[in-house]
């Protein structure tokens, strides 16, 4: 059986916290050959590499094991704590999520507002189909992301549907699709190939996504990128192309017609999933379930 010290596994975290051996010696109070003594420890234990003295330092696998393995000891022993003094708040717990821009500017705030007397949170925004990974490396303890299979040592929970709808202002449509009425067979293609389209930034896919349905040939409009998800919805309205936003953000929009969709029916959905590590703790599941109360908005 594989025997790693708790001491060396929060060593590791705090190196890769820091950024180097000896910023993590001064953390942990320690001298720098401790920590280097530590990590051969560690690497003797797990029979293999834990990480790479590149810089910056990167995590091995195993290493990223590790790290998941000493940032769940933090929120257990904070859960013992708590249940060795019962009633006392420990607000002090920290945790990192990983959430994607639309659901923190639509859904996701109002679930981690409900809990944020009972914890500090660290919110790192990447895109859902970017999120896992650092999940993966340990950098934090749940994310939200578009892929439902469990990543190794964690849990997987569906949250919803976000359904995207391609928009623009009524100006801008009579100006690049004749009011609407480009948006048939060959003539869409053609119009989306010249007309401005907003992306969010370079790993946002959705506008391509929706672009291939109707071009079986690369389509390479006019983009601006605006990456700030209320900037972003401002750059539609004020007409500087088209781009998909989140139904649940643009109701009030399509009621005053100060948006209208490019054609019926149009809309792509993203379904999106809650992981978070397999053993985490009270404060984790906490959260958890004041997130899913907020998806509930979602499809």
């Amino acid at each position: 059986m594989i025997d790693i010290q708790p001491d060396q596994a929060r060593t590791l975290a705090a190196i890769v916290a820091k950024g180097s051996f000896d910023a993590a010696a001064s953390h942990l109070s320690v001298t720098s050959s401790a920590v280097s003594q530590r990590i051969r420890a560690l690497e003797v234990a797990v029979g293999r590499p834990v990480l790479r003295r590149t810089r910056p330092i990167e995590l091995t696998e195993s290493g990223q094991a590790v790290v998941r393995f000493a940032r769940q000891l933090e929120m257990l022993s904070a859960d013992l704590a708590d249940e060795l003094q019962p009633g006392a708040t420990n607000p002090d717990t920290r945790l990192t999520l990983v959430i994607n821009s639309d659901s923190l500017h639509t859904w996701a705030m109002a679930g981690l507002a409900a809990v944020a007397g009972t914890v500090q949170l660290e919110i790192l925004r990447e895109d859902q189909d970017y999120s896992l990974e650092l999940l993966r490396s340990g950098a934090a303890a749940a994310a939200i992301t578009a892929t439902a299979k469990a990543a190794p040592g964690c849990t997987s929970r569906r949250l919803g549907v976000m359904r995207y709808l391609p928009v623009c202002t009524p100006a801008f449509a009579e100006q690049w699709f004749d009011g609407g009425a480009a948006f048939e067979g060959a003539a869409a293609a053609e119009a989306l190939a010249k007309a401005p389209v907003i992306i969010f930034d370079r790993k946002d896919d959705l506008q391509d996504r929706y672009l291939r349905r109707f071009s079986r040939k690369p389509v390479e409009p006019r983009r601006h990128y605006v990456p700030a998800a209320h900037e972003f919805g401002e750059a539609i309205r004020l007409g500087m192309g088209w781009g998909l936003l989140p139904e649940i953000e643009i109701g009030d929009d399509l009621d005053r017609r100060t948006l209208q969709t490019l054609a019926a029916k149009s809309f792509v959905d993203v379904p999106l999933h809650w992981q978070q590590w397999r053993y985490g703790s009270a404060v984790l599941d906490g959260v958890a379930s004041a997130i899913q109360d907020a998806a509930r908005v979602l499809r």
